[in-house]
This record gives structure tokens, sequence and C-alpha cells, in this order.
């Protein structure tokens, strides 16, 4: 299973807000630690905050911070809000996609199981196990 950029951002941002709970992260500084586009992460942000996993100021002293505990958040719930646009497969799709094996194919149910499998190992762990602070320089 591949996750999408949008997904590995939120999931390094989340990561990296676990790691230092008592302080707030501007947009900016984040995108330039990682060295990825801050236009974009600002999108990821935006998702994140209206799901209720970040807390976001505007202004001096502003910034972004986990919204709940970094142990009551699966890496399961990231991956299921930041990928329920994407489906697996294109069968997976709402629209069913353009599958001309259904509805006789004997895969879709295959992948659907190994799907639930992934989510629920992902949902093992939470941002506190993967917590990431950046080595001292």
């Amino acid at each position: 299973m591949r996750l999408t950029q949008f997904t590995d951002f939120g999931l390094r941002a989340l990561m990296r807000l676990a790691g230092a709970p008592d302080r707030a992260f501007a947009t900016a500084e984040l995108a330039r630690e990682f060295g990825i586009s801050r236009h974009h992460l600002a999108k990821v942000v935006a998702r994140l905050a209206s799901a209720g996993l970040v807390r976001t100021r505007r202004g001096g002293g502003g910034g972004l911070s986990l919204a709940r505990p970094a142990e009551t958040i699966t890496l399961g719930e990231v991956v299921r809000l930041l990928e329920a646009d994407q489906a697996l497969v294109e069968c997976f799709a709402t629209t069913g996609g353009g599958c001309t094996l259904l509805p006789d194919c004997r895969l879709k149910g295959r992948l659907a199981r190994a799907e639930i499998a992934f989510l629920a190992e992902l949902d093992r762990s939470t941002l506190a196990d993967c917590a990431w602070k950046p080595r001292a320089a």
C-alpha cells in the first residue's frame, strides 16, 4: 500500500508536534525543517485542524500544536482521515470505477481484507510511539 504525499506530510508534521508538545510551530517552520512545500503543508494542516487533531492560533506566539495528547491519536486514525478520498484501487471508489471484472472479481475482497489489516496494525501505535525530535546540531 502506498500512502499519498498529503498523508506523508501530515504524519511528519504530527510526529514533530508530538516530539515537542509544549510549543507551537509555524507551518513555514515545519515546511523548512522537512524540506517540503509550505503551501501543501498548509492544506494538510487545515484538514488536521478541521478534524480536531491540531489546534491553530494566528499572530505572535501563534502556530500549531496537537489538540489532543499524542497518546490518544492513533496512526490508523490519521491515515484514515488523510486518505479518506483515496481508494486503494479503482473499484473501491464510491463510483465503482471502471473495473470490467466486477461482479466476478476474486481480488477485491482480498485487497479489502489487506487494507483492514494494514489499518488495524496502524491502530496499535500512537503519535506518542512515533514522536520525532531533531538531533541536536
